[in-house]
C-alpha cells in the first residue's frame, strides 16, 4: 500500500511538473508572439513615419517651388516686354542649369571637365538651327522651346558620349587637358561653318518663344531629374568613382559604363541650358564659348561645393547677380572672382555646402540643436 501511495505521489508530482513546464512554455510563447508583434508594429510604425516624412518633404518642396515662382513673377512688370527684371531672372536660371550640369561630371563623378562650354555651344547652336526651321510651323511657344531644348540636349549628349568614350582611361590633369582641347576645337569648328554664321555669329534666333515661366519650369524639372538620378543606384555608382575608383571597381562597378553615363548626362543638361541661352540672347557668337566661359561655370561649382546640387544652385545665383552688379566694372569681374575663390579656399575649402545638400528636415534639426545648446 505504501509503495502504491508513493508511486501515486510521484506521478502527481510528475504531472504537476509537466503542467508547470507546459504553462511556462505557453507563457513564453505568448510573450515571444507579443514581442514579435511589437517589433513588427514598431518597424511598420517607423516605415509609416518615414513615408509620411517623405511625403511632407515632397509637399513642402512643391509648395516652395510654386511660391518662389509666384513671388518672382509678381516682381516682373507684365506690360513691359523688355523687362530688365525678367531678363535677370532668366539669365540666373540658365546659369543655374549650367552649374548643375557641370556639377554632375566635376562634383559628383569627380572628373575635371574644362570643356563644358563646348557642350553648351553644341546644344545652343543645334537648337537655334532647328528653331529657325520650326518657326514656320507656328507651334505654341512652350512646346517649341521644349522641342528645341530636347534636341539640343540630345545632340550635346551624343558628343558627351563620344568625349567620355575617348577619355575613359584618363583622369586628373590629363582629362582636364583633353576636355579643354575639345571645347576649343568646338569653338574653332563653329567659326568656320558658314551655315552657323561663322565668326560673325548665328543670328535670327526666335526670341519670342522664351518667357520667364517656361524657362523656370524647364530648369526646375531638369534639376529634379538630376536630383532623382543622382540619388538613385546609378547615381551612387557615379559618386563611388569620385570617392575611390579602385574600390568601386573591386566591388563590381563597371567604371567605363558609369563614366559614359556621367559624361552623357552632364552634356545633355548642358545642351538644354545652351538652347535656353541661345533663345535668350538671340545671337550666338563662337567667341562666347571659350575657355573662360568654362572656368566661370567651374567657379560656380567650386563655390557651391563639389558634389552639392543645392550648393551649385545657390552659387550660380550669387555669382550671376554679382556679375550683373559689376556690369559697370566688367573689366574687374574676373579679378573679383579670383579674390572670392582665394578667400573661399582659405576659410571654406569645401565650398558653401561641401558635399552636403540643403533639406528642410536637416535645417529643422539644426535649429533645434542650436536652441537646445543655448538652454
Amino acid at each position: 500500500m505504501e509503495n502504491k501511495e508513493k508511486k501515486e505521489g510521484q506521478n502527481k508530482k510528475i504531472t504537476l511538473t509537466k503542467n508547470e513546464i507546459e504553462n511556462k512554455e505557453n507563457i513564453k510563447n505568448k510573450k515571444n508572439k507579443e514581442n514579435k508583434k511589437d517589433k513588427e508594429q514598431s518597424k511598420w510604425g517607423n516605415l509609416n513615419y518615414f513615408n509620411k516624412f517623405k511625403l511632407k518633404n515632397y509637399v513642402v518642396t512643391v509648395i516652395s517651388i510654386i511660391l518662389l515662382y509666384v513671388v518672382l513673377n509678381l516682381t516682373i512688370d507684365p506690360n513691359d516686354i523688355f523687362s530688365y527684371t525678367r531678363g535677370i531672372y532668366i539669365t540666373i536660371l540658365i546659369f543655374v542649369l549650367f552649374s548643375v550640369s557641370l556639377n554632375i561630371s566635376v562634383g559628383i563623378m569627380g572628373q575635371l571637365n574644362l570643356g563644358q562650354a563646348g557642350f553648351i555651344a553644341i546644344g545652343g547652336y543645334s537648337a537655334a538651327y532647328i528653331s529657325k526651321i520650326l518657326v514656320n510651323y507656328h507651334l505654341p511657344a512652350t512646346l517649341h522651346l521644349l522641342i528645341v531644348s530636347l534636341f539640343g540636349g540630345i545632340i550635346a549628349a551624343i558628343f558627351g558620349f563620344l568625349v567620355g568614350a575617348s577619355t575613359l582611361r584618363l583622369r586628373g590633369d590629363y582629362l582636364a587637358i583633353i576636355t579643354l582641347a575639345f571645347g576649343e576645337i568646338v569653338k574653332y569648328i563653329i567659326q568656320n561653318l558658314d551655315f552657323l554664321g561663322g565668326a560673325t555669329g548665328f543670328s535670327g534666333i526666335p526670341q519670342g518663344i522664351i518667357t520667364f515661366s517656361n524657362v523656370y519650369f524647364i530648369v526646375v524639372i531638369s534639376i529634379i531629374i538630376v536630383v532623382m538620378a543622382m540619388t538613385s543606384r546609378k547615381g551612387k555608382e557615379v559618386m563611388s568613382i569620385r570617392e575611390d575608383e579602385i574600390a568601386a571597381e573591386n566591388i563590381g562597378i563597371k567604371l567605363n559604363r558609369v563614366k559614359l553615363y556621367g559624361f552623357t548626362f552632364s552634356a545633355f543638361f548642358a545642351g538644354v541650358g545652351g538652347s535656353l541661352f541661345a533663345h535668350n540672347v538671340g545671337i550666338l557668337a563662337p567667341d562666347k564659348f571659350g575657355f573662360l566661359f568654362s572656368i566661370e561655370i567651374l567657379v560656380m561649382v567650386v563655390l557651391g561645393g563639389l558634389g552639392s546640387i543645392t550648393g551649385a544652385v545657390i552659387a550660380a545665383v550669387i555669382l550671376t547677380m554679382l556679375s550683373e552688379f559689376l556690369r559697370d566694372f566688367s573689366q574687374f569681374r574676373y579679378l573679383i572672382y579670383s579674390i572670392i575663390l582665394i578667400i573661399l579656399m582659405i576659410f571654406r575649402p569645401k565650398g558653401i555646402f561641401g558635399t552636403k545638400e540643403f533639406t528642410f528636415h536637416e535645417t529643422k534639426q539644426r535649429i533645434k540643436e542650436i536652441r537646445n545648446s543655448k538652454k
